[in-house]
């Protein structure tokens, strides 16, 4: 993300998103990180980033405990919300630390790095890969989440939405808005604005009654 309204429109809409979060009364902390961009190549490709080990979750993970820290926050009430890799990041949060993330709502998002990138488990760099993945801390996950995806997704297959809902299933709170024959970056105006209004309603109900 960048410090104001951003070139791609994809970014755009994140960036609308958090402004609307904010202007409801959330506090909004946005992540840049690593893995992301505006730092340099090393930054860009650090190590043990991705399926490598997914070091990116500790810049959330220190995120989260900053707003946990602040006066202006509820500690009770922080949610994780992303799209894409914010999504993978969103899913990761809510299954590492439930205890700090109490809702979430994840776009499109990689659940398991090893049938995203079509490699087996059996060894060293496969069993990296899952155990860099929310499913493989699926068993700690007990915060609600809702995931939104499109089902002609060509970025992230659809099934990863479809194997992680089976996994949370009976443990925790889940929602779904699917959006049949959507892409990775909807293709319609209607399907983001239903999307993110999905996504206020769904913080507002996880949060605006928690005492």
């Amino acid at each position: 993300m960048l410090l104001g309204w951003h070139y791609m429109y994809y970014y755009n809409n994140a960036y609308a998103m958090n402004q609307y979060l904010a202007s409801r009364g959330y506090v909004v902390l946005s992540v840049n990180y690593r893995s992301g961009i505006g730092y340099g190549m090393k930054f860009r490709e650090a190590l043990n980033y991705g399926p490598g080990g997914g070091s990116e979750f500790n810049d959330v993970l220190g995120a989260g405990l900053f707003l946990k820290n602040h006066p202006a926050v509820d500690p009770a009430r922080i949610g994780l919300w992303g799209g894409s890799y914010g999504g993978y990041l969103t899913a990761l949060g809510l299954a590492r630390a439930s205890d700090l993330f109490a809702a979430g709502v994840d776009l499109h998002g990689v659940h398991d790095w090893t049938e995203e990138l079509g490699i087996g488990k059996d060894d060293a760099p496969g069993r990296l890969a899952f155990n860099s993945s929310p499913m493989a801390s699926v068993k700690d996950w007990r915060s609600p989440v809702l995931l939104i995806h499109g089902d002609d997704d060509r970025n992230v297959n659809f099934r990863q939405t479809v194997e992680l809902v089976e996994a949370l299933r009976g443990r925790v709170h889940v929602e779904q808005l699917i959006f049949p024959d959507e892409i990775h970056d909807f293709l319609m105006y209607a399907h983001w604005l239903e999307a993110y209004h999905a996504a206020v309603r769904f913080f507002d109900a996880q949060f605006k009654d928690v005492k």
